[in-house]
Formats: C-alpha cells, structure tokens, sequence
C-alpha cells in the first residue's frame, strides 16, 4: 500500500487546543484501539503531555480483539508500570471503572477533570457516553467527527473534555498506515480501498486464516497474493458483473465493514513481540 499521509488543517489546531487545554485537566485519558495498540496510539502525544499529567491508556474495542493477546498486552503495561483500562464502549463493558482508575492516578480530593485524546475512529464519543450513561458526544463509525473540544459533565466529581481526533504528520512505519487504514482511523475517501482489503487480506492470511475460512470459504495458502484472495472472497460471495469478472470493489467494502464491525471474530493485528 502506498505511503499514507493525513494531516489536515483542523488536526494540526487541533493538536494546538489539546497542548493550551492541559492546563485545565488533572489527568489524560488515552483511548486506544486494543486490536492494534502500538498504532492506535499517537507518538506525538508524548511529546504535547511530557509529563506535565498523569495518563490513562484505555484500550477499547477489548471485545473485538483476541483475549489471548489483550491478556499478553496486559501482562506487558503491568510490567512497564503503565496504568490502563479494559473496556468495549460499544456494550459499555469496563467504562464504569474510570473514575476510580483516574483517581488513582494521583491524590487529589474533589471533582476531578480529565482530558480524552486518542487518533480518529477510535471511539473516544461512544466511550464518553457510556461513561455519562447518555448521549452527550456525536458518534459515527467515520473518522473527524468531533471538531472542537466539548466538555461533559459525568456526575458533580468527574468532567470529561472530549477532543477531536489526531493523526501525525507522517507515518514512518508503512505497517502503522496499513492498520490505521484497516480500522477506518484514516479516511476511506483518500485511501484505494481495494489496496488497503488486498493488504488486510494478507494480514488476516498471516494471522487468523481461519477467520477467512470461517467467513469467507477460503483456504488462503500461505504464499496466496491479496488480490488473489480478494478476487476468491467476491467469488465465494456472489460478487459477479457482466462477463463473469468479479466485483472486487464490492467485496472491498464488505471486508473493511465487517473486519471493522467485528464480524470475523476476536482479532488482534499486534503483539507485544512487535514493539
């Protein structure tokens, strides 16, 4: 897949806001993709918090990633001392325990305030308005849907500043893209979404080849090419047009939303040995 690069002009003031915005919150909540937690977390997060607060990582989506390689993830932040929370803000699982794990980030007695970052599309909204147990935030399975910060209120202890979602400049690891892209955290509208199902095609041949089989009704082989795979899954779906060529634009759009929606089982595209 080509180098992906987004950074639009609302990230960039965006990124302004959360560095002039530190100053109001005790703590950070870092919300992440726990199917790929290395590239769901913005390196240049470091560099705006360095450690003028405390940070939560909060890894969402748990439900729709491998248990066994969350519990790896677990037992590898216990061991870095890195403070975390488990959670799917879709079914609310978890999102109940923040306020007791922010205020164990430091002592601090009286309302509280933290601020909630993470890159696009990792469902930082749908997390907030769990926690509030309403609908506070605007959610939508596409990326850049919060533009300006908002502040809500969970209870008279704990407010919450829910901000945009950031990307960086430049993705110097080819594999960050191709899983940002995977996950909808970049833009579909810039990206060729055939390429980027070619190349989860391959990641799921490597990974859970029983997940295409179970899906799908292939056996991919190992050394089976993306399009290849892609062109046997528009087969085995029915994805036909005139002439007997197959829909592989079609089938395209069907891999992304049913990986994205969970639908081809727990998944996790990243382990621990990867850092």
């Amino acid at each position: 897949m080509a180098e992906v690069q987004w950074f639009p002009g609302h990230m960039k003031k965006a990124q302004r806001m959360m560095q002039d915005s530190l100053s109001l919150v005790d703590a950070v909540c870092e919300v992440a993709d726990a199917r790929i937690p290395l590239s769901s977390r913005n390196p240049d997060l470091d560099g705006i918090i360095a450690g003028r607060k405390p940070r939560l990582l909060i890894l969402n989506r748990a439900d729709q990633a491998d248990p066994d390689v969350t519990a790896r993830w677990r037992e590898h932040y216990k061991k870095q001392g890195v403070p975390f929370l488990e959670c799917d803000a879709k079914s609310g699982r978890g999102v109940k325990a923040l306020p007791a794990a922010l205020r164990a980030l430091r002592d601090k007695t009286g309302p509280m305030r933290a601020m909630v970052v993470g890159v696009p599309n990792v469902g930082k909204s749908t997390f907030i308005n769990k926690v509030c147990g309403r609908k506070t935030a605007a959610v939508s399975d596409r990326p850049g849907v919060t533009r300006g910060k908002q502040w809500v209120a969970v209870d008279g202890s704990l407010e919450l500043l829910d901000t945009p979602g950031i990307l960086w400049p430049k993705f110097d690891d080819p594999g960050v893209g191709e899983h940002l892209a995977f996950t909808g955290a970049v833009k579909d509208e810039i990206l060729d979404a055939e390429d980027v199902a070619a190349r989860l095609l391959v990641t799921l041949r490597d990974l859970y080849p029983g997940a295409l089989a179970g899906r799908y009704g292939i056996d991919p082989a190992p050394e089976a090419q993306g399009w290849e795979l892609l062109e046997a899954c528009a087969r085995r779906r029915g994805f036909l047009m005139s002439g007997g060529h197959v829909d592989t634009g079609r089938m395209a759009a069907v891999l992304l939303d049913e990986f994205r929606g969970g639908k081809l089982g727990r998944i996790s595209l990243e382990r621990p040995t990867d850092m």
